[in-house]
């Protein structure tokens, strides 16, 4: 059971502690009548301009989500606040109509989602994605979904019918190969097997798929990497990417607390690999090196993936998400956005060898 833990607020002039044990962190729901659900990126190192997301936080509380910072611009908490009070645009859906049946709107693609699972356990309740799905479809508009919830196999029926028209794909974020190890640090997501069995159903019914090993932790998931290439590869996946572990402001505590709990034989060890990434540090905010490593031990997880990627065949077909670390990223980024970037790779295409 998660227990009320949250990093001080820097938007809060009070922050609250606990004399003894902290209460259990309960599930809230927020429901919001949103003004937008498209949001614009222009981060150099992000590869798509335009994301939707249905919900703010997620119930899955993966200690290493780089969104949690997000969270405190609502006035909540990064920690489990982040993993148990929850916003959902009730009205997203037809605020997406809306918005893209303006005659301004070129019919680029939608990334689902930029921010918080799109899958995540509410969606069973409130069916937003869902919605939000059948608005492109209506429409043509090209999608492409990233997530760890196996939720997404519930709308394989609809996912099936618009890749036959439109640009669609699904990639499935799988860091770990372990369901139990997988749930000491992600214990709201869909265990790592139910992910691949979801590729699998996707795969059979011809949408097309992809995983993301991402993030990797270094002393921890790295060595996992050739059992996640090859499970995604038989469950039918066609492309894949890699990203290096990123912890910016109260995501870090966050994430050193759940480390510490879960390994306590292993957490300086994984403390050392991390920052041996990051030129001793534990986060490198800058664009684009923020989703990549340096050093030997980064040179070797990259060669490590490739060397898998490669063997195991992936790449023969492009699917929309992916990254430049994939082996075949593109020969350039979309407009307003740099090339060679370890997220520079969504919805592009020509062949070529970068590095991330």
């Amino acid at each position: 059971m998660l227990r009320v833990s949250n990093p001080p607020n820097p938007w809060d002039s009070v922050h609250a502690q606990w004399l003894g044990e902290p209460p259990p962190a309960r599930l809230e729901v927020f429901e919001e009548n949103a003004r937008s659900i498209l949001s614009e990126n222009d981060s150099p190192d992000i590869g798509f301009r335009w994301s939707v997301n249905p919900y703010r936080g997620c119930f899955h509380a993966c200690a290493y989500c780089y969104a949690r910072p997000t969270h405190e611009y609502l006035g909540f908490g990064a920690g489990t606040d982040f993993d148990r009070k929850i916003v959902v645009k009730v009205n997203a859906p037809g605020l997406l109509r809306k918005e893209i049946s303006r005659r301004g709107w070129k019919g680029e693609a939608i990334a689902l989602s930029g921010n918080t699972d799109c899958y995540q356990p509410l969606e069973a309740v409130y069916g937003l994605t869902r919605g939000c799905l059948e608005v492109c479809a209506d429409f043509g508009n090209p999608v492409h979904l990233i997530t760890k919830g196996a939720l997404v196999r519930r709308d394989v029926d609809l996912l099936a019918a618009m890749a036959r028209n439109a640009d669609v794909s699904v990639f499935l974020s799988i860091p770990f190969a372990d369901d139990a190890l997988a749930r000491l640090v992600e214990p709201g997501a869909s265990p790592p097997s139910q992910r691949f069995e979801t590729l699998a159903i996707l795969s059979s019914a011809g949408v097309p798929t992809g995983v993301g090993v991402a993030p990797i932790i270094p002393g921890l998931t790295d060595s996992q990497i050739p059992e996640i290439l090859a499970r995604a590869r038989r469950a039918g996946a066609e492309d894949a990417f890699f990203q290096a572990l990123r912890l910016p402001g109260p995501t870090l505590p966050v994430f050193q607390e759940r480390i510490a709990e879960a390994f306590p034989q292993r957490a300086a060890k994984i403390a050392g690999a991390i920052r041996g990434i990051r030129a001793g540090r534990w986060n490198d905010p800058r664009f684009v090196d923020r989703m990549r490593g340096s050093g030997p031990r980064w040179a070797a997880i990259e060669m490590l993936f490739r060397t898998e990627y490669r063997r195991l065949g992936f790449g023969k077909r492009r699917v929309a998400w992916k990254r430049a670390g994939s082996p075949d990223a593109p020969e350039a980024a979309p407009k307003g956005h740099s090339r060679n970037t370890p997220q520079a790779l969504l919805f592009d295409g020509a062949e070529e060898d970068p590095g991330p």
